[in-house]
């Protein structure tokens, strides 16, 4: 198993993608720490753990409150001494519609919980990492953070805001031996999907069509971003670091990653300025 002893973080790990991601680590050794808003969620997944022989821990927070995450992250660390591996998984999509006409309140908390709740966790985790001189962080990145995405226009702001905090932390640890990356996990049938749906015109008529298709097909498997998740925590990625992957896109299972930190691939470069 590739992560026999490591300890593990899973924000959002109640449901969808986030459930995916803490099985898969716990099918990898690692005892898998879970935290989400659901009390009822967390057992089910804690339960599901277990019955592989896993160990877990659970703890409720909201990501974008300052306090919870702190007491949750705090108690997590007390009772394992450290985190090897943080997901920041937790995540919604926001209000959907023209973004002079969405309620101004539901478009910042969705900046609060995406990429604000993805800083506070990082935040209280990396002292230990960088003590240990070892640690991988995975921040989930998604539509609309590398491409217009209209009428979403939180949540794209939001994951390419993360996806720059990626790679503005991977350079700060970098000499640390802690490796920083976002994941792109694809189009899954998770609640955000049924959202869509639900908006109607408010999505917009490209929206509507797409979000139809994927109910239609299935959607990308959540176990391929979760195998992708198992992958960069594990030594087999050891100095990928800043870099966005997408798990449906790109060929990551055999990365030469020496030959991708040598040039800008798998970035958000439009110009990479001179050096003075």
């Amino acid at each position: 198993m590739e992560l026999e002893g490591r300890r593990a973080l899973v924000t959002g790990g109640g449901r969808g993608i986030g459930r995916s991601i803490a099985l898969a680590l716990a099918r990898e050794g690692a005892r898998v720490g879970l935290m989400a808003r659901s009390r009822e969620e967390l057992e089910a997944v804690a339960g599901e753990i277990e019955g592989l022989g896993g160990a877990t821990w659970m703890g409720t927070a909201d990501v974008s409150r300052p306090e919870e995450v702190r007491m949750v992250i705090g108690e997590l660390l007390d009772a394992w001494d450290g985190i090897d591996v943080l997901v920041n998984n937790a995540g919604i999509q926001g209000p959907i519609g023209l973004a002079h006409e969405v309620p101004v309140e539901e478009w910042i908390h969705t900046i609060q919980v995406n990429l604000v709740g993805c800083y506070l966790c990082t935040r209280l985790v990396l002292p230990g990492m960088i003590e240990r001189s070892y640690g991988k962080i995975v921040n989930l990145s998604g539509g609309g953070a590398v491409s217009p995405r209209p009428r979403y226009s939180a949540y794209g702001a939001a994951k390419a805001g993360v996806v720059r905090l990626t790679e503005s932390l991977a350079a700060e640890v970098a000499e640390y031996g802690i490796d920083v990356n976002a994941m792109a996990p694809g189009a899954i049938n998770t609640k955000m999907l049924e959202e869509t749906l639900a908006a109607g015109e408010a999505a917009g008529a490209q929206e509507q069509a797409g979000a139809k298709r994927q109910l239609e097909s299935g959607g990308t498997d959540p176990a391929l971003p979760a195998r992708l998740v198992v992958y960069l925590a594990s030594s087999r990625s050891d100095g990928l670091t800043g870099r966005l992957i997408s798990a449906m896109w790109d060929e990551w299972g055999e990365l030469d990653v020496e030959g991708v930190m040598a040039t800008e691939a798998f970035t958000v470069r439009r110009i990479k300025l001179e050096e003075t």
